[in-house]
């Protein structure tokens, strides 16, 4: 109770000079109703140096990113996963970033396309438009004096040889070699290059070394003859395919002269090659290994090694270890490797996990487009994001992914050009995108994905006690 006399005082003052305080009534509401008051922060960007990929969609602010200037600071490694089932807005995205990138005088970008219509890859439409003819590796064009590119290039180290050989064999038998196979193969791959001197060698030469083993080599190891030839016999097998099998012309002979590897953007077209055949990660560790002798050199620029379909290489124990030499020495020599994977379980639950797991860890920035709950929520595990994050994925629409870069995590919504676009949207692009729609639909379905956005944010993320919204 208040003193009688303090209440009739305050009424006495009230009545000769008007109210002195305003008494205001509690207002009760929710954090949801209340954010117009108290507004939410957009998380950080990136800095301001490196490519525009489009605009942060809670906060509008440009989203700039680019590994070589992040590196060291913001990122402890500058290689990229990107996520997301077909027709999200994948294929824009990589196309518009390597365009932009090589705006830029010191970037060079090698590109693994694995997809493609009417006979040529997706990125064809581009190295046109640059004036690069794509490497197209075809078993068929192969036997008519097409590309080829040689395992034994003598580009390539000795021991990178001999690795690469192993590689091939291990992928195509799907296991890994015996001491005793092993030892076949050393010792016939070094006959070979101790012996032909005049030309490059080839794996015809291997092969047949395998059949007719040299006496030295059975003594070297006081074994007999016989077992040297029977211990080489199923690799012999595994190359005669390269060499008289159904990949016959692309690897068995000299590498291709006037390859240019000094060429801003170098496509090598596989589209020919069946996606779902052995013969996919056995080209794509050829190509890395051939790359990683020949193309990477110490002369400061900065490289893209961008690849489709990268599960051929995530999800093959032989192939991935190679790759994840070509990452850690890569990165000295200023390599950005990019990994384009449809669904992350492809990988993480395959006979490479562990691989794949290594590799995953070297990538420090992630974009992942829209996924079914399912399989964002096992996304969400394995890269770490937050909850937020996982429970926005399966409502995203085309073109706006999650990016994770080093645990900055933000919704980005990509932004193409007019003159972009045509390069950007082959057929099949159209097609996996949607884009039958017309222009007006097109920003129709842009706004409403940001209405979308909006109301997640209120619902979610406004109703909690953070202050900041990623």
């Amino acid at each position: 109770m208040r003193d009688p006399l303090t209440v009739l005082t305050e009424a006495f003052t009230s009545f000769l000079f008007g109210k002195v305080e305003t008494t205001r009534l509690p207002v009760r509401t929710s954090t949801g109703q209340a954010q117009a008051v108290y507004l939410p922060t957009a998380a950080p960007g990136l800095g301001d140096s490196g490519v525009i990929i489009g605009r942060e969609v809670y906060s509008g602010k440009g989203y700039i990113y680019d590994p070589f200037q992040l590196y060291g600071q913001q990122l402890p490694a500058p290689h990229w996963l990107v996520l997301g089932e077909s027709g999200n807005g994948k294929s824009a995205l990589e196309k518009t970033y390597v365009l932009r990138q090589l705006r830029f005088r010191d970037r060079q970008v090698v590109v693994l396309d694995a997809q493609g219509e009417d006979g040529v890859g997706e990125w064809n439409l581009i190295a046109e438009e640059l004036g690069i003819t794509p490497i197209r590796l075809d078993p068929m064009a192969a036997l008519d004096h097409g590309i080829r590119l040689n395992p034994l290039d003598p580009a390539i180290t000795t021991t990178g040889q001999l690795a690469l050989l192993r590689t091939i064999i291990e992928v195509a038998m799907g296991h890994g070699l015996d001491e005793r196979s092993g030892f076949a193969l050393k010792v016939a791959h070094a006959y070979v290059n101790e012996t032909i001197v005049e030309r490059q060698p080839v794996l015809t030469d291997i092969v047949e070394q395998l059949r007719h083993p040299e006496p030295e080599s059975a003594e070297a190891m006081n074994v007999a003859i016989d077992d040297v030839r029977a211990w080489g016999l199923d690799v012999a097998l595994v190359l005669d395919r390269l060499v008289d099998g159904d990949l016959r012309g692309m690897f068995d002979g000299p590498t291709t002269v006037g390859i240019d590897l000094d060429a801003p953007l170098i496509v090598f077209d596989l589209s020919h090659i069946d996606r779902n055949s052995i013969a996919m990660p056995i080209l794509m560790a050829i190509v890395g290994v051939w790359l990683e002798h020949t193309w990477i050199r110490p002369d400061r620029k900065k490289r893209i090694f961008l690849v489709e379909e990268a599960w051929h290489i995530i999800n093959s124990p032989f192939v991935a270890q190679l790759f994840q030499r070509l990452l850690k020495f890569g990165r000295r020599l200023g390599l950005s490797f990019v990994a384009v994977v449809h669904h992350l379980s492809d990988v993480v639950d395959g006979a490479a996990a562990r691989e794949a797991a290594a590799i995953l860890k070297m990538a420090s920035t992630r974009t992942i487009y829209a996924q079914k709950a399912d399989e964002a929520r096992a996304t969400g595990r394995v890269l770490g994001l937050p909850r937020w994050a996982v429970e926005i994925i399966p409502t995203l629409t085309p073109g706006i992914a999650v990016w994770d870069v080093n645990g900055n995590v933000q919704v980005v919504k990509h932004l193409i050009t007019e003159t972009e676009r045509p390069l950007v949207f082959t057929d099949r692009a159209m097609t996996e995108s949607s884009a039958d729609f017309t222009d007006d639909a097109l920003r129709a379905a842009e706004l409403e994905a940001e209405e979308r956005a909006a109301a997640f944010v209120e619902q979610h993320i406004g109703d909690s006690s953070e202050s900041t919204v990623a």
